[in-house]
């Protein structure tokens, strides 16, 4: 078969087959099937209109939750957020999984592991409260336990998110509209100037922003690929975790993000368990002193314009 052939045999399994290419697809049968594909257009929507009716099933949703993992960060102090989470999830027909919460309260700033004091002030100016240390370290032990998991893929979320029906499915589509992806924010605070890459089966724009920070890392889909990644170049904390997670040009992650949110906060976000907004103001440089600091965002706009553009 000619490079380009096995260009699109490659491309039209993995569009196909997201989760399990190591489950012995045929080499030999399938590239013929592939290509007679990617000749015939209308085909290939028929096909992807099948199998999203035969992932709306309750067959299909219960393949899909062999495959796609959900996590949810929660504080051993929040039991309320969880019972709550844990309902509608249940009404939303998914499987959740609890990863216990980081209280950042309870770590000295002398024992923050990883975490370059210097480098954050100078970065971000302001220091580093400890419910953002909390929320960074919760997010790296969810992404572990994925990765200890047999699960292809990951919602990670926060115990404030909304959850809705067709969540699970929706995000799934969002890996097949755009199969390079290895992250996929959910939730945004802002979402300006996207440049949309690709629409999901389910209408959902998918794509990457040219202003930003986004802000918030509630809740994300991330391939093994990504978790691996994510460990790997967010290991050395200079930013929030929501920050760090926009970064792919720093991470090597390839990120993306849906132009609007998939999801919601609920209420149960109007009592921030990070910090509040007098919290933030007491701990931020004033004056010359964070002249450095909007240079270095200046720097951080540039490198998310390029990234987003490439």
């Amino acid at each position: 078969m000619d490079t380009h052939a096995q260009a699109v045999v490659d491309n039209d399994i993995r569009k196909y087959y997201p989760f399990q290419l190591s489950e012995g697809l045929p080499s030999l049968r399938f590239p013929a099937i592939s290509l007679r594909v990617e000749r015939e257009g209308p085909k290939r929507a028929t096909n992807d209109a099948d199998e999203m009716l035969e992932l709306n099933t309750t067959t299909g949703t219960k393949r899909l939750q062999r495959l796609i993992g959900a996590y949810v960060i929660n504080l051993d102090s929040s039991s309320k957020r969880w019972a709550e989470v844990s309902s509608q999830a249940n009404l939303a027909g998914m499987q959740i999984d609890r990863v216990p919460g980081v209280d950042g309260r309870s770590i000295s700033a002398a024992q923050r592991a990883g975490f370059n004091e210097k480098e954050f002030l100078r970065r971000n100016g302001r220091q580093m409260l400890p419910g953002e240390y909390g929320c960074y370290r919760a997010h790296m032990r969810a992404l572990e336990a994925f990765l200890s998991s047999n699960y292809e893929t990951a919602i990670i979320m926060e115990d404030d998110v909304e959850l809705c029906q067709d969540f699970t499915q929706r995000a799934a589509a969002l890996l097949r509209a755009v199969p390079s992806a290895e992250v996929v924010k959910l939730l945004n605070h802002r979402s300006k100037w996207c440049r949309t890459v690709a629409v999901s089966d389910y209408g959902d724009a998918v794509g990457r922003c040219l202003h930003g920070p986004q802000g918030s890392a509630a809740c994300y889909i991330v391939t093994r690929v990504g978790a691996r990644k994510l460990l790997e170049g967010a290991s050395n904390i200079v930013f929030p975790f929501d920050m760090t997670l926009e970064r792919g040009w720093k991470t090597g992650v390839n990120i993306y993000t849906v132009k609007h949110n998939m999801v919601e906060l609920s209420q149960r976000s109007t009592e921030s368990q990070i910090a509040s907004r007098a919290q933030y103001r007491a701990v931020k440089l004033r004056g010359t002193r964070k002249v450095r600091t909007h240079f270095l965002r200046l720097i951080e706009y540039v490198r998310r314009i390029r990234y987003a553009l490439s």
